[in-house]
């Protein structure tokens, strides 16, 4: 990926389009500290609370192959408007469903917008990450895990007071909302342009990017995308598992206190929000595979930390390991899905995201299944075994080599001449196959170039 100068205009979209991250990580920390008050408030036992939040990633995952439609129909800015909108109005709900009967579907409600405003925000920074020729992927998804952590840590503290749900939910829906609605006034409103793959002369005639079409209403995720996803529904599992599972794992296995299991949750998310930082510094340094490749082997080795822990200590570290492994995994995926060749890249990130959602969803049932059938350690080690999977495809990740115009071609397409604009095509094909012992650029040799710092 090329370096490019950026104007004004995206900058502060990249600004922007930060916050909305930050804004929907709030939402979803709010949520998560006020899980325990509606589960006391309806009395729920622990396995119709999982089977109402089930229900969230069931609405996520459905309503997620929407947004590419509603960002064609209604422009890119208005539509993350709208969603961030929904998103944030309906975070209130679930803390006024009555029964387990009204919140179930409050979830799933609630899931699409979480779904809707998931694939919009990252379809905005995939196209500032190509405005910027370098990646701010990652960066942008540490501002999600800040947000996350500044919504867990606020309604931590209305927790801790005795507050009311409602009245917490209530009070940050609208403060959220507003938020990003002004965020989204400096976001930008270019329709996403076709990656399809073309020929040669057509890319030198300028129709390599051409509007996208618009989205199906429904459809199956590319082969591509299912590659790519792949690598999602590998660190998203362990996300998941560490998430849901690391205080239960301290608590049954290493003999912890109540207040030390949680540690483990947040040395965990630190690490992840930080490591998401630093991260778009690495991949530029190490190119997406390598990182990945890296990322892998040091989840890899946090998980099977973890396994042998009998301690608090390693354990804790264990536990951080993986959130600093799987940390830009997800902001390389989606970076990646944007770059597929396709009529609609809004339609493959929506595949990616689609199945790293589906992975979150198995995640903390399969570690609770298969530790009901043997122990905790052994679900830990099949997540190791999973992690390993990032080592051996990180491949799909490797950026495709771009076919850029050359700039004389430009100029005499502007000026309609056609016969010049031949020739010139034709003299750049002699200066290519002559190769650069006789003078020409070779645009082939730079390619190669970029492919080759990509592989490990």
């Amino acid at each position: 990926m090329q370096q490019t100068a950026v104007d004004g205009a995206t900058r502060r979209a990249r600004i922007a389009i930060s916050v909305i991250f930050a804004v929907q990580g709030g939402v979803s920390g709010s949520f998560a500290t006020a899980i325990p008050w509606i589960r006391e408030h309806l009395q729920l036992r622990h396995g119709w609370l999982g089977l109402a939040l089930v229900f969230l990633t069931l609405g996520a995952s459905a309503a997620m192959p929407l947004a590419a439609r509603f960002a064609h129909r209604y422009g890119p800015r208005r539509a993350l408007a709208g969603v961030s909108l929904l998103c944030c109005a309906l975070l209130a709900l679930p803390a006024l469903a009555p029964s387990l009967v009204w919140l179930c579907p409050i979830l799933f409600v609630y899931g699409c917008g979480l779904g809707l405003m998931d694939v919009s925000m990252n379809a905005h920074g995939v196209q500032i990450e190509e405005r910027y020729g370098r990646s701010v992927m990652s960066g942008l998804h540490g501002m999600w895990s800040v947000g996350t952590l500044l919504g867990g840590a606020g309604g931590a503290l209305v927790a801790h007071a005795g507050g009311d749900g409602r009245l917490h939910l209530g009070l940050v829906a609208p403060a959220m909302a507003l938020t990003a609605l002004i965020a989204c006034r400096w976001t930008l409103d270019v329709p996403e342009q076709s990656t399809a793959a073309t020929s040669g002369d057509a890319s030198a005639d300028g129709d390599a990017h051409a509007p996208a079409e618009a989205p199906p209403r429904f459809a199956l995720p590319s082969r591509a995308a299912l590659t790519v996803g792949l690598m999602g529904f590998f660190a998203v599992f362990a996300e998941g598992a560490s998430m849901d599972w690391s205080g239960i794992y301290l608590r049954d296995v290493t003999d912890a206190d109540r207040g030390l299991a949680a540690s483990a949750f947040t040395a965990f998310a630190c690490t992840m929000a930080v490591a998401r930082l630093l991260g778009d510094a690495v991949v530029r340094r190490l190119g997406a595979v390598r990182t990945v490749r890296a990322s892998g082997l040091l989840a890899a080795a946090g998980a099977a930390l973890v396994v042998v822990a009998r301690s608090p200590a390693p354990a804790i570290a264990g536990f951080a390991l993986i959130g600093i492994g799987v940390a830009v995994v997800v902001p390389l995926c989606f970076a990646a899905a944007g770059r597929i060749p396709s009529a609609s890249p809004g339609q493959e990130i929506a595949g990616v995201a689609t199945l790293a959602y589906a992975s979150g969803l198995a995640a903390p049932a399969a570690v609770g299944w298969i530790a009901e059938v043997t122990s905790l350690s052994v679900s830990f080690g099949m997540i190791t075994v999973l992690l390993f999977g990032l080592v051996v495809g990180a491949g799909v990740l490797r950026p495709e080599p771009r076919t850029s115009v050359p700039s004389g071609a430009e100029s005499v397409r502007k000026s309609g001449g056609a016969d010049e604009e031949a020739a010139l095509r034709g003299d750049v094909r002699e200066e290519t196959a002559a190769g650069p012992g006789s003078g020409g650029t070779g645009s082939g040799t730079a390619s190669g170039t970029a492919s080759a710092s990509e592989t490990s």
